[in-house]
Formats: C-alpha cells, sequence, structure tokens
C-alpha cells in the first residue's frame, strides 16, 4: 500500500533522498531544491509516495507561463518524477501523476507540460505539445520533438493557447531541456 501525500517543510531530506536514489545522483536533487527555494516556481505541487514509512517517490509540478498570451492562462510543469530504484514499474509513477493532475484540476490549473519519454506519459493523457504550437524554453533537438508535451485540464483552452511556454527561473538553464 503506498500513501500520497502533498510534502511539507519537514520532508525535505526525503525528498532528496528519493531523487538521488532515482536518478543515481545530485543532479535532479540539486534542480528539485532549487525549485522548491525559488519564489518563480511558485505555486509549486510537490507530493510525496510513502510505503510504510519509507518515502519511494516524488513529483513536482511548478508554475509555468506562456509568452505574449492575452487570455488568462494558469500552467505548471512536470519535473521531476521520481520513483526509487526496488519501487519502479510498480504503478507509483502513475499514482503520482494522476493524483497531481486531479489537484492541479481542482486549483484551475488549465495546462500542465512535461519533458519526457512519449511513450510513458502518453498513457497518461499527454500529447506532443508542438502539435498544438506551444515551444519548450528551449529549442526540442528534432528527434525529440514528441518528448515535449502538454495535457489540457481544461479542453477549452485548447486551439485557443500558443507561443513559448516560461519556466521557472530555477528551471531556465539549457542543459535541462535537452533530452
Amino acid at each position: 500500500m503506498v500513501d500520497i501525500r502533498e510534502t511539507v517543510e519537514g520532508d525535505l531530506e526525503d525528498i532528496l533522498l528519493v531523487e538521488r536514489s532515482a536518478f543515481g545522483g545530485n543532479e535532479e536533487a540539486d534542480l528539485v531544491e532549487n525549485l522548491l527555494g525559488d519564489r518563480s516556481a511558485k505555486p509549486i505541487l510537490s507530493l510525496l509516495a510513502v510505503r510504510e514509512d519509507r518515502p519511494v517517490g516524488h513529483i513536482l509540478f511548478t508554475s509555468a507561463g506562456i509568452e505574449n498570451q492575452t487570455n488568462h492562462i494558469s500552467a505548471a510543469i512536470l519535473a521531476p518524477l521520481a520513483v526509487v530504484p526496488d519501487a519502479q514499474k510498480q504503478g507509483i509513477g502513475g499514482k503520482l501523476i494522476k493524483q497531481g493532475l486531479e489537484l492541479l484540476s481542482e486549483s484551475g490549473i488549465d495546462l500542465v507540460f512535461v519533458l519526457g519519454y512519449p511513450e510513458y506519459y502518453s498513457r497518461h493523457g499527454f500529447q506532443p505539445a508542438g502539435a498544438f504550437g506551444l515551444e519548450a524554453s528551449y529549442p526540442i533537438p528534432q528527434k525529440h520533438f514528441d518528448a515535449w508535451m502538454v495535457l489540457f485540464l481544461n479542453p477549452e483552452v485548447r486551439g485557443s493557447v500558443s507561443g513559448k511556454v516560461v519556466c521557472a527561473d530555477a528551471l531556465d538553464k539549457p542543459e535541462y531541456w535537452l533530452e
């Protein structure tokens, strides 16, 4: 049984432990720590998956915008999603995504973006963002064009929004946009 809950300030070490374990290094953990402290990333949705008092997964959604958008669109970026190696392929990542998207939808978020594996994220409703005229903060190489994805939580905005996505300052570095 896995419990998923919103994180609190005291969860930072558990979050960073999950990130390091899942990705085998400090890069994603450092990014998460920087995003959690980044004012431009607010509002943030951070969820922790716990099994038997052990943190096994984490997902982070941070605020995003779209350049030159005249209508009010509320957007978020999913980055990163982490599950510790011995808990992978057990549906924990999917549960984190599902609960995160439900909470974002309830809070009025219109769009969620992710740069990730199309085969995985398409199972959760994400579609190539470029097909809708939604560009990543940095150019995505053509061979990974479909990895930049969007999910329309509010179907009414589909087709009415396009442009370059603006991310939080901590995520606004070209190295995070190479897939």
